[in-house]
């Protein structure tokens, strides 16, 4: 789990309460079903109107990430592909083709095969550079939609604010529902920018940055795996891949 995410998001909602509670005011003045509805239903629809049905399914099942990130371990797959090239100085390229079965990344899997079918170095390159910019691509574009529900949760949270002043308008007449419209109009534009700014911006953030994680990761697998059948010797493959642990994919 993530922890600094977490401490973060509790660490700002906290502060803002703490914030209202300093003022005087109370923390149920914060508390309006209305203002949520009307600024949380309007951000997912237009973030719905401006994806695509793949790209909106994808980005909500990557928002877990913010909180439990994909776990790579470098180390241990510099290792893994440093026995790779055992095998094959020792077995020829054939004698990874059990490996290549019994290998859970599909990336990896898929390296793997072109290795044991004889494949040229460049030829592996160019099949595995384009799964990799398609994957980066695709995640990238799922991370937007965050970015855009961070675009588009002030402004829906200022229509919620205009929404509440016409209620106002309208009953200028009866006292007791002046109240519910000037709260609805406030805590709009509090829930719009709140969202926005210690949500939906830092979630499209950090999504960003583990999708670059996971492009160096597969990145460095490529490296490995070509290096494999240049015939590279080991030992050099392995100082290779080390200079990837100094670009943070610890």
């Amino acid at each position: 789990m993530d922890l600094l995410t977490v401490i973060g998001l509790l660490l700002g909602v906290a502060a803002i309460v703490g914030g209202n509670m300093l003022e005087g005011g109370h923390t149920a003045s914060l508390v309006q079903l209305t203002a949520f509805i009307i600024v949380t239903g309007g951000t997912l629809g237009a973030a719905m109107v401006q994806t695509r049905p793949a790209t909106f399914l994808r980005a909500m099942r990557m928002a877990r990430w913010v909180v439990r990130p994909p776990r790579h371990e470098p180390g241990a797959v510099i290792e893994k592909v440093v026995e790779w090239s055992n095998i094959a100085r020792k077995e020829g390229l054939l004698g990874l083709e059990p490996v290549a079965e019994e290998e859970p990344d599909l990336f990896a899997r898929k390296g793997l095969q072109l290795l044991v079918d004889g494949s040229e170095p460049e030829s592996i390159r160019s099949v595995l550079e384009v799964e990799l910019t398609t994957r980066d691509h695709v995640d990238r574009q799922s991370a937007k939609v965050f970015e855009a529900m961070g675009g588009y949760a002030p402004t829906i949270g200022i229509l919620g604010a205009v929404m509440g002043l016409i209620h106002v308008m309208n009953n200028l007449a009866d006292p007791d529902k002046l109240g519910s419209g000037i709260a609805v109009a406030f805590v709009a534009t509090i829930y719009g920018v709140g969202l926005a700014n210690l949500l939906f911006l830092p979630v499209a953030g950090k999504l960003k940055e583990i999708v670059h994680q996971q492009t160096q990761f597969r990145d460095m697998l490529m490296e490995g795996i070509i290096s494999i059948a240049e015939g590279e010797n080991p030992r050099n493959i392995e100082a290779k891949l080390m200079g990837y642990l100094d670009q943070n994919l610890q």
